[in-house]
């Protein structure tokens, strides 16, 4: 019978005599026979990091994201400027209990020309420095391109 008792696991003889096995410190469990690493990848390949341009990327989902610096409390909604870091967006909503967020990515739905629930806040709550992430399927050239036209119009 095997009972576990404090991290250990103990072997009951028919005699009411605990034996206690342990692996030694640092010890792996040995392999299977015939084990594989399934779900794992078995190319080096496929792990080379995607392109980035800029403030647009793709995730390693194959979402694209955009690096947004946001200014919330401003008099109108804009693309102020495309630096290489971050997308500036100047927000008409102030920032409190998340509605500079919703305002965002309603903006960006807006620019982008995609629906409200294609434009979602991914990191960045409570920050001015912001990670909103697509889901529709576009490239990132398109969603540059875009933001890009939008930040010359100002």
């Amino acid at each position: 019978m095997l009972r576990l008792c404090r991290g250990r696991r103990q072997l009951c003889s028919g005699f009411g005599v605990l034996v206690s096995a342990r692996l030694p410190f640092g010890a792996e469990m040995p392999k299977k026979a015939g084990a594989t690493n399934k779900g794992k990848s078995q190319s080096k390949e496929s792990e080379r990091p995607l392109p980035s341009l800029g403030p647009v990327a793709v995730d390693p989902k194959g979402c694209v994201t955009i690096a947004i610096h946001a200014k919330p409390g401003s008099k109108q909604n804009a693309v102020t400027d495309l630096t290489a870091e971050a997308v500036n967006v100047a927000i008409a909503a102030p920032p409190s209990e998340g509605e500079a967020n919703a305002e965002l990515c309603r903006y960006l739905s807006k620019v982008l020309e995609l629906r409200k629930s294609d434009v979602v806040l991914d990191k960045g709550g409570k920050s001015r420095e912001k990670v909103v992430k697509i889901l529709a399927s576009t490239t990132p050239e398109e969603i540059l391109e875009k933001l890009q036209k939008q930040a010359e119009n100002k």
